[in-house]
């Protein structure tokens, strides 16, 4: 550190050299940022009880940041108790008494659930990427901001001394109720309807009522990740039922079950739309079997060709139950999803829901059920439908210009597509490849549980046209590059 006028670091102070700040949280006062930073290393032993701090000034310079900064932050450990000052001997780290010692591990007294959900659930790689194709994204540009916050605005005065009712506000059950029936092809009456916050909240509550260890719960295979944590995590046996072109093969379901998760509009991920003689298929094998059809209508709404498909519900009110949400197509922010059961489900459903959730915020399933009578929401989508269709056709039209060689198959609903990889390309090489290019892409393996082909999923309602062009020419960079060797492979992400 020639130059500066400070004195090398002793062998003392060595240790603090590569000392580096945690990352920062949005907003974060960058006191606060330090604070927290020194208070991870000294909590964890990784700076020792009894180790003396280097000067203000030093200390400042290794962690980037100013003197009065650092100050502060020390001011404040002292007085949680992690610093003592000892006058001239300097700052010394003294720990809280119940501060764990370092390495110590604490054994976590886990349930049976909590172990099996812990145990399920993969890492997802995570990073900043040029072009995000993973599902999931929000879409805000194709929000009706303005008739939902007019509806919010309506119902703002008189919410707050409504009493609650377990199954929602009457009136927003009976608006989505002539709803389904009118646009959906449903069956459905006001007590039939139960709002929820959003499809994984009804998934959790449906598997902990009707699933056990000894019991079975049939899935597509490849399924939605969320359903079948959640139903898993009962301890119940999974039994998958495999997906083709047309979805479920109902020939493959279980001899016996308790229920069925199915998504028949817009199979998820492969997109497929289940046909008319499957959807009887599937509920003869319920009559028969006495089992529950479990019907995840996540993305019917979003049909792309026109007019959306009929729930099978219709078709067995008394044995389907039902599930939607509203947070893809007017705000994820007001997780505002329902499921639709028979009366005596619900009626159990209800009994339970004290025990977990208290439901949606009546603000919010109030203006829903303005947005839903007022025929608001049946406009919006036929706003919606022309831009995502259009998208969507760009993203095909860019993977036919720089990988032809790719399938491809243009999805009649949902907000992604589903892309079936050439022989000889895996999901972690490609998923790896895109990476160093830049871009983002969601894998099948995890939700197939590593069988069946090798696949991956790309968002495309999210990002503008030329978004989607560009991610697509940055995919094929890298589906290039592995057929390069090696030494001659160049990161560019981000780029």
């Amino acid at each position: 550190m020639a130059g500066t006028g400070i004195p090398p670091l002793t062998a003392e102070e060595d240790r603090w050299s590569a000392l580096r700040l945690l990352d920062a949280h949005p907003g974060e006062a960058q006191h606060t940022r330090v604070v927290r930073s020194l208070r991870d290393l000294l909590g964890r032993g990784v700076i020792p009880q009894g180790t003396r701090l280097p000067g203000h000034r030093r200390l400042a310079g290794v962690l980037g940041v100013s003197r009065n900064t650092l100050v502060d932050a020390l001011d404040q450990l002292e007085a949680e108790g992690f610093l003592t000052v000892r006058g001239r001997s300097g700052t010394v780290v003294s720990l809280p008494a119940s501060a764990p010692a370092a390495g110590t591990a604490v054994s976590l007294p886990l349930s049976a659930w909590a172990a099996r959900v812990v145990q399920g659930r993969p890492g997802e790689r995570s990073g900043e990427y040029a072009v995000d194709f993973r599902v999931g994204q929000d879409v805000p540009d194709l929000y009706p901001e303005a008739a939902w916050t007019q509806a919010l605005a309506r119902r703002a005065g008189g919410a707050a001394g409504r009493a609650a009712d377990p199954l929602g506000p009457l009136e927003t059950r009976r608006a989505l109720a002539a709803y389904l029936n009118a646009e959906r092809g449903a069956r459905v009456t006001p007590d039939m309807v139960m709002l929820t916050a959003g499809t994984q909240a009804a998934l959790d509550a449906l598997a902990r009522v009707f699933l056990e260890p000894g019991r079975t719960a049939a899935v597509e295979s490849p399924t939605y990740e969320g359903a079948r944590a959640a139903l898993a995590a009962t301890g119940a046996a999974l039994w998958p039922v495999p997906v083709d072109g047309a979805g479920l093969q109902p020939d493959a379901l279980p001899p016996d079950a308790t229920l069925a998760y199915v998504t028949p509009g817009c199979q998820y991920p492969t997109t497929a739309t289940l046909p008319a003689p499957r959807r009887q298929a599937v509920v003869g094998w319920a009559r028969r079997v006495d089992a529950l059809i479990l019907e995840d209508d996540y993305a019917a709404d979003l049909s792309l060709d026109g007019r959306s498909p009929a729930v099978m519900q219709g078709l067995a009110p008394e044995r389907t139950v039902l599930l939607g949400s509203f947070s893809k197509v007017l705000a994820p922010v007001t997780r505002s999803g329902f499921l639709v059961a028979p009366p005596a489900v619900v009626g159990v459903l209800a009994a339970t829901r004290a025990l977990t959730d208290r439901g949606p915020g009546t603000l919010d399933t109030l203006a829903l059920g303005d947005v839903l009578a007022s025929g608001a929401y049946t406009r919006h989508l036929r706003r919606v439908r022309p831009v995502l269709r259009h998208r969507q056709e760009v993203l095909l039209a860019a993977l036919r210009a720089h990988l032809p060689e790719w399938p491809q198959r243009a999805a009649s609903a949902g907000l992604h597509v589903y892309v079936p990889l050439p022989d000889g390309l895996g999901e972690d090489a490609l998923v790896a490849a895109a990476a160093r290019h830049g871009v983002a892409l969601t894998r099948l393996g995890p939700l197939s549980g590593g069988d069946g082909a090798p696949a991956v999923l790309l968002a495309f309602a999210h990002l503008p046209p030329d978004a989607l062009r560009d991610g697509v020419q940055r995919l094929a960079h890298g589906v290039r590059s592995l057929r390069e060797p090696a030494g001659r492979r160049q990161g560019v992400r981000g780029q």
